[in-house]
């Protein structure tokens, strides 16, 4: 065992006798030392439930002969970061989360680990952090929040709060209803109830086939959560009995399912940076366009909010991601998962309850899957959009440039009405590095629906979107504007053109302009002068790299 390091022979006496403080017994010695990466906070929603999925699993480790350990990361929330500085520390705090899981495992010599998880950068980071440190991992998403209730319609976060906003600027909604959505939307413990990133990235760590099967869509407040955790637990000890470790299945075949689902499901944009940086953790070469090439033949199979209808527990009773394997079969990359059958086998054991929430393939929502990358003189090494989420009469969309230098600015002209049909809200500056941290843009792109101009408003910026996004919206711009991107020399007027089925986005400037405007071309001020973020903002990569530390 790893452990016996800090726990066997004459040298290790002190090392023992500490752990016998901690409250160790004689016999837990002879057992494997499996870490428990616990993100349990009482500031995130998705994480509140979490104290009861400590104790099930560590019952579960117990049950199957080993000693849990539980340790703490940090969570952020991105909703409540969402439109202020917090959210600069969210895609930074990814970094973190792996940073400390490897400090952890490294500093104890852990045989195993358990990671608890649940919201939108925290499961990243803690696969991250398996895939580099490759001791048997499994990871417990701790499950989505139940939709909310008000007036006889169903309500999550997005639609029903941040999208609110707008509709009451615009006069759709009163006050008190506006009140009764933002205390109605959330009804407690779990990751906001669509699609959205926390509970895309649930579905594809299951598909990547690092936590038991059912654990994505099992909601949070069920028992099956609790069960799935317990037995998660147990299931650690064996995967160390048998040395099996994620790079053991976090391979390249795992990545192209990943991937292969993420865009039947139509799911966050967020997920191109998370599985490039898991992947490069995991030692796997996978480029921005295996995403694009895979979204071609994969048909959007799944209508789930924030572009359709159907929530996170709909998914669940449809048969979860299982289901969706189901469907995907004879397309999948056969692989092993933690739970012990492979991917194939668990998607032919699998049962499709309900034919609308999971279509099959040959009558999908849409004909492509739900992301695209694109081209052009404006994101020459790339950018996303969630075209899953795109009204097909904007697919394609010209307009006039109206450029802000920050998030803050363009929000306020949005809710000011300074933004008016036929613009292209040009956001920059928000980047990895000139962000610093890649701001998510929910408030801005969900004003703009709420205020009725989603059809008639475009927007691009160098940072990113959240899981809750809607419409022609473009992120992930690279290289982006702190980086001398070609975005950072755009102006005012300048016309826009977006073409997501061409996959291209461009400014009508000829080569020689853009050249010659990006020669006069000055580096701004750094928006952040102290702590750990000057760090960040000097080692991360473009976004078309994972953003990632290098």
């Amino acid at each position: 065992m790893r452990s016996n390091i800090i726990k066997k022979g004459i040298s290790r006496v002190g090392n023992r006798a500490l752990l016998y403080a901690t409250g160790v017994c004689a016999e837990d010695l002879n057992r494997p030392f499996i870490g428990v990466a616990s993100s349990f906070s009482d500031l995130v929603p998705g994480h509140i439930n979490m104290r009861s999925l400590e104790r099930a699993i560590e019952n579960g480790v117990y049950r199957g002969g080993g000693r849990p350990f539980i340790f703490g990361v940090p969570a952020i929330c991105d909703g409540i970061a969402m439109g202020h500085f917090g959210m600069k520390y969210s895609l930074a705090s990814r970094e973190l989360i792996a940073d400390v899981v490897e400090t952890m495992q490294g500093a104890y010599a852990l045989d195993g680990l358990v990671l608890l998880t649940n919201c939108d950068k925290i499961t990243p980071g803690m696969l991250m952090a398996c895939a580099r440190v490759n001791i048997p991992t499994i990871v417990v998403t701790a499950g989505p929040m139940l939709t909310g209730h008000y007036k006889g319609k169903r309500l999550d976060l997005v639609h029903d709060a941040f999208e609110a906003v707008g509709r009451y600027k615009k006069g759709e909604i009163s006050k008190h209803d506006l009140d009764e959505l933002e205390i109605n939307a959330c009804p407690g413990p779990g990751s906001c109830q669509g699609l959205f990133t926390a509970n895309t990235m649930s579905c594809l760590t299951e598909t990547l086939g690092m936590s038991l099967t059912g654990c994505a869509t099992s909601l949070a407040v069920s028992s099956k959560k609790v069960r799935i955790a317990f037995e998660s637990g147990a299931r650690i000890v064996e995967l160390v009995k048998k040395n099996i470790r994620p790079r053991d299945i976090l391979n390249k075949k795992a990545f192209l399912n990943a991937i292969m689902v993420d865009m039947a499901l139509g799911g966050s944009t967020n997920t191109v940076l998370h599985l490039a940086a898991i992947a490069k953790e995991a030692g796997v070469s996978l480029s921005l366009d295996t995403f694009d090439k895979i979204s071609r033949k994969t048909p959007k199979i799944c209508d789930l909010r924030p572009s359709g209808e159907y929530f996170l527990e709909d998914l669940e009773i449809a048969g979860g991601i299982p289901a969706v394997l189901k469907r995907l079969k004879e397309r999948l990359n056969d692989n092993p998962t933690v739970s012990g059958p492979s991917i194939k086998s668990l998607a032919s054991n699998s049962t499709i309850y309900e034919e609308d929430i999971i279509r099959s393939l040959d009558y999908p929502y849409k004909e492509e899957g739900g992301i695209a990358i694109l081209y052009g003189n404006i994101a020459p090494e790339g950018s996303v959009v969630k075209q899953g989420a795109v009204e097909e009469d904007t697919m394609q969309f010209t307009g006039k440039a109206k450029v802000f230098d920050s998030e803050e600015e363009a929000m306020d002209a949005i809710l000011k009405g300074r933004v008016k049909k036929g613009n292209v809200i040009v956001i920059r500056y928000e980047g990895p590095c000139g962000g610093p941290g890649m701001r998510e843009m929910l408030s801005p792109t969900s004003a703009i629906v709420g205020m009725g101009l989603s059809k008639d408003v475009a927007l691009i910026t160098d940072g990113r979107f959240s899981g809750g996004t809607r419409g022609p919206c473009i992120g992930h711009i690279a290289p982006e504007a702190s980086k001398k991107g070609p975005i950072a020399v755009i102006r005012n007027n300048d016309t826009i053109k977006i073409d997501i089925r061409k996959r291209r986005i461009d400014v009508d400037l000829t080569d020689a302009e853009i050249k010659t405007r990006l020669k006069k071309w000055r580096q701004p001020k750094p928006k952040v002068t102290g702590g750990w973020l000057v760090r960040y903002a000097k080692l991360v990569s473009s976004a078309s790299k994972g953003a990632v530390l290098e």
